[in-house]
């Protein structure tokens, strides 16, 4: 009888789930992009007024047209169109009521970082290595009348961020239940010299565990949420939040990369394809329908790239953290949360895609996949344009055309936009030594991985 009626139970399951399948319910993933592409997580901070007087900060003498405010505002900070509605702001920028109904503000967004362009197109997921962070918001701040003193540095290179240092800073100011404290909880030192790049988002679907050092749980929905800590936002935000975060995720993780747009030398990418599984399979996995990723986190002293990422959060930081909501996720009976746990180094991540994600290593300190293989020839102090269009993009070495300077200009004598421009590897954070496994390789080795490297 027990089993006549689990039967019954089944089977009406499962005409429920195909009823739901007919009338067009949508999925997770569907759900997830209509969150994240519709809904404003994080209370607008800049009024309206003051981002329309933008062009005050630019040294302009009149107001421009709306369609020149919008090319001006794109070029001057790296935004990008938004291939969805948007209100006819590009992405990371979201026209949102300000709190207590008193007119509307702008409110940033993920796509902020996560949303970038190559050859010519726009994408969701692609980092946007055109970013002009830290002078967005010190322009943003003076045009509302705030000055332009930031708590700390956004970005010290332009198309990098400080990452890092924002989501320890906004940890900092909240307590173990996420209510927001004026004076820090903790003391620790913040690190705003990391010249971090941002990762593409289709990455994540191969990953069990994620950030640069790959201490965290990949299947974690609530560490995603951490920039929600606009102090506007309270604790009954994230728990409301939560559902839609886990959506998010599953849209996330359906994205995938875009193709290469040129031609490419099957017969020398094939070649490549067999260089690439003798040397560099063994951390960066194995691609087409039968792929494999080891998920393996590198040691420090093999890798041998730049450690300041790796030495910025502290063992007290981490300890918080696992003390916080964001690490008491729901996961089951034999699961203790997803709480970070130590690092021995850098993950090796995935390369779907990595014709698209240039510059290259965890600090953007690389400007091709050539310079990738071949450390002796990395530039050690350059500019680029930071266009995105394929007049841009270097096709025979993979990756951005860059302008290698003698030595870099003077920081009192150079405009700061200007500034930031430039790529000094000798910098704190910008160190572009290391991964020399490519050294070995021929020059003519180098460029049949590199065509294979097209093909992901």
């Amino acid at each position: 009888m027990k089993f006549r009626t689990l039967r019954v139970v089944g089977v009406v399951t499962g005409c429920l789930w195909a009823a739901s399948l007919v009338a067009g319910e949508p999925t997770a993933a569907e759900r997830g992009k209509k969150a994240l592409l519709e809904h404003c997580y994080s209370p607008p901070t800049i009024t309206m007024n003051g981002f329309e007087n933008l062009w005050k900060e630019w040294g302009l003498k009149a107001k421009p047209e709306p369609a020149e405010f919008a090319k001006l505002l794109r070029e001057r900070y790296g935004l990008h169109d938004a291939p969805y509605p948007n209100n006819g702001l590009p992405m990371g920028l979201r026209e949102e009521p300000l709190l207590w109904g008193v007119g509307k503000g702008i409110s940033l967004d993920c796509m902020l970082c996560h949303g970038g362009s190559i050859a010519g197109k726009s994408y969701v997921g692609l980092g946007n290595t055109a970013l002009e962070l830290q002078g967005f918001f010190e322009e943003t701040a003076a045009a509302d009348g705030l000055g332009r003193k930031t708590p700390f540095r956004f970005s010290n290179v332009r198309g990098t961020n400080e990452a890092t240092a924002t989501a320890i800073f906004l940890l900092t100011h909240r307590d173990a239940d996420l209510n927001f404290r004026l004076k820090p909880v903790i003391d620790v030192k913040l690190h705003d010299d990391l010249c971090e790049d941002v990762p593409a988002w289709w990455l994540l679907k191969k990953k069990k565990t994620i950030y640069r050092v790959g201490a965290t749980d990949a299947r974690s929905v609530r560490t995603n949420m951490q920039f929600m800590m606009n102090p506007l936002n309270g604790p009954e935000d994230f728990a409301k939040a939560e559902a839609a975060f886990k959506d998010i995720r599953a849209y996330i993780l359906s994205l995938e990369p875009p193709k290469y747009p040129l031609a490419i030398d099957r017969e020398l990418a094939a070649k490549g394809e067999k260089l690439f599984t003798t040397n560099c399979a063994r951390c960066h996995g194995t691609y087409g329908a039968k792929w494999t990723y080891p998920n393996r986190v590198v040691p420090i002293d093999e890798i041998g790239t730049d450690r300041t990422r790796f030495d910025a959060i502290s063992p007290q930081v981490g300890d918080y953290y696992n003390k916080t909501w964001f690490s008491k996720e729901d996961v089951g009976w034999f699961s203790d949360s997803y709480k970070v746990t130590d690092s021995k180094g850098y993950q090796a991540p995935p390369l779907d895609g990595i014709w698209a994600t240039a510059p290259y290593l965890h600090n953007a300190s690389v400007p091709t996949l050539y310079h990738v293989l071949n450390s002796k020839a990395r530039p050690q102090i350059f500019t680029r344009s930071y266009r995105t269009d394929l007049d841009a993009y270097d096709a025979e070495k993979v990756g951005w055309k860059v302008r290698v300077l003698d030595e870099a200009p003077d920081a009192a004598k150079t405009e700061p936009l200007e500034f930031r421009k430039v790529y000094d590897t000798s910098k704190p954070g910008r160190g572009n030594g290391g991964h020399t496994f490519g050294d070995k390789l021929t020059d003519a080795e180098r460029m049949a991985v590199i065509e294979y490297l097209k093909t992901l």
